[in-house]
């Protein structure tokens, strides 16, 4: 019996026919636009692919966006399943998975995120260099074999962030750098937690993108990550959290991402 993954493989197949993308992209809130950015775009509906999440967040399109930009084949999911609306980590291994199966051997992953830096504040941009699965949750529970034991000690790949600040550099995009903390959601932190955060050494805190990230080193994808910054985390200001809040303050950065995004492309292969 065919799995989603092959299943999901085979559409892709029969929609696009002979197209093998180098990198996988998946856009968080706010940053579905960048799809538009596609060359000889082929949508395809997350309804059509077996095992890909029915996004529940607004801001998440729900299709996967197959073409090309600045040269390089690519992949782009335009949403994901969040851990806090099924409770289940692995809720984006089949789409992970199904990018690896047809080709892409990187996974860029983009999110929002509050900042618990005062520094980086909303509308800022920061490069993921590592994380804090605070969740206590992991995407490869009930995996099986030697492999499920995987080296995180470069989850994100240590030449793709030296692409992304050259580029940010040649560009005069402010770009911060740091570790991310995820949370489960759907509720914000509160200012304990935040604090508790800051301790550990977290720039940034969310709800997404660690379990793609971990999923992707499994099968060995290198990954890089980017988070928009759209609040000071709870209790470093007076504004009131909300995904309004979140999707205004993606939309003002979403420029500084595209050129990040386009550069990375451009230079794909280049290190």
């Amino acid at each position: 019996m065919s799995t989603d993954i092959e299943l999901s493989a085979n559409v892709i197949a029969e929609r696009a026919p002979g197209f093998k993308p180098a990198v996988g992209m998946v856009l968080g809130s706010g940053l579905g636009p960048f799809a538009e950015t596609i060359q000889d775009p082929i949508a395809i509906s997350y309804a059509d692919l077996p095992g890909f999440p029915k996004p529940g967040v607004a801001g998440h399109a729900g299709q996967l966006v197959l073409g090309a930009v600045g040269g390089t084949a690519v992949a782009v999911m335009q949403g994901r399943e969040h851990f806090y609306e099924t409770g289940k980590a692995d809720a984006m291994k089949t789409p992970v998975r199904t990018l690896h199966d047809i080709g892409c051997e990187t996974l860029v992953v983009t999110n929002a995120a509050g900042s618990t830096v005062e520094a980086a504040g909303p509308g800022s941009v920061m490069m993921i260099t590592d994380h804090i699965a605070f969740t206590g949750q992991s995407p490869l529970f009930g995996e099986e074999g030697n492999d499920r034991f995987v080296d995180l000690s470069q989850a994100y790949d240590p030449a793709h962030q030296t692409a992304l600040r050259d580029i940010a550099k040649a560009n005069e995009v402010s770009m911060a750098e740091g570790t991310y903390m995820w949370f489960c959601g759907p509720h914000f932190e509160t200012p304990a937690e935040i604090r508790m955060s800051q301790i550990m050494g977290a720039s940034a805190v969310g709800m997404s993108t660690l379990p793609e990230g971990i999923l992707s080193r499994h099968v060995g994808m290198r990954v890089a990550a980017l988070s928009i910054i759209t609040n000071l985390a709870a209790g470093m200001s007076d504004v009131k959290l909300s995904h309004e809040q979140t999707m205004t303050m993606a939309a003002k950065a979403a420029n500084d991402v595209q050129v990040l995004l386009t550069g990375f492309l451009e230079n794909y292969g280049n290190g």
